[in-house]
């Protein structure tokens, strides 16, 4: 009933993604029925695709591309999952048919309580239900939808993400709590949903958000049209974004920046001037040490 309920009342044009999302069972014990998680994938699609996340209205063109894919293994409990969430989005790029990424992120924080039909609720003013376990699921992805949301706004208006920023902050405040519950504290590690939503409110990390616009609207978004200035923008952002890691060093939030756009980086940097190509690079060594080694064999 709940699953037909949902599936009647999406209207295709009010709601802000066009999102996938997928529910992998592969590491759960061979004794639980897998059929649980298909209804499981049915219900979090219809979840996140038919709800209303914000006050604006999106034309099927204009809706956010993104994918989620949840990952599953047993725990020692009934019903209770430990998973991986891995979150993915895009936008398009102006004059293009090309998407650009804006998030791709692996969130290794995520449990909770599932039996097949379950209902998936989720309330702003009231984040936490009855059983923690359950609530978080909904939690989690409310928390990134949310994220998703901030970005994309971000990316064509000067720091407009700001009102998703905080409603994630207010899932932070309200999140559930219980035994195995990790994720939402600032104590459950350095790199999580509590960290990525402080750096993305903190006044001192505003430049983050000019950042993302100047590298998308004023980078990207001209790739086409002013290709030379662009590229002279985009390295202004790895400029910008240099001085930050030396006065704020470690943050999540540059770590969380740089994933997904190691390709895109090199293909725009790769027809530079040797100049700009030399300074791109140093720059891109220091920022995103992770993927130093593919920068260091493509770009010098």
């Amino acid at each position: 009933m709940f699953l037909l309920l949902s599936v009647y009342t999406i209207n295709s044009d009010a709601q802000e993604l066009k999102a996938r999302i997928s529910v992998l069972s592969n590491r759960v014990a061979n004794n639980v029925d897998k059929k649980a998680f298909q209804t499981l994938q049915t219900a979090l699609n219809n979840f996140v695709n038919g709800r209303k996340w914000s006050n604006d209205k999106f034309a099927p063109d204009e809706k956010i591309d993104c994918s989620f894919l949840l990952n599953l293994e047993s725990t020692g409990d009934a019903n209770v999952y430990k998973a991986s969430l891995t979150i993915q989005s895009a936008r398009p790029v102006f004059n293009s048919s090309y998407v650009s990424p804006v998030i791709n992120y692996q969130d290794n924080d995520v449990i909770f309580k599932y039996t097949e039909f379950q209902q998936l609720e989720f309330n702003d003013s009231r984040v936490t239900g009855t059983d923690p376990l359950v609530s978080n699921l909904t939690a989690v992805f409310a928390y990134w939808v949310d994220m998703i949301l901030g970005f994309d706004y971000d990316s064509f208006s000067p720091r407009g993400g700001n009102p998703y920023f905080q409603k994630a902050q207010n899932i932070i405040d309200n999140a559930p709590e219980g035994r195995n519950i990790t994720g939402w504290k600032a104590f459950d590690g350095t790199r999580n949903r509590y960290w990525l939503a402080e750096n993305l409110l903190n006044s001192r990390y505003n430049i983050i958000h000019d950042a993302i616009y100047n590298y998308y609207r004023l980078g990207m978004d001209k790739l086409y049209n002013e290709e030379a200035s662009a590229r002279t923008q985009m390295l202004n952002v790895l400029s910008l974004l240099n001085t930050f890691n030396v006065e704020n060093p470690n943050t999540m939030v540059l770590q969380f920046f740089f994933q997904g756009k190691t390709q895109e980086l090199i293909k725009i940097f790769s027809k530079a001037t040797p100049p700009d190509k030399s300074r791109a690079l140093e720059f891109l060594q220091r920022l995103d040490v992770s993927s130093a080694s593919q920068y260091q064999q493509q770009l010098k």
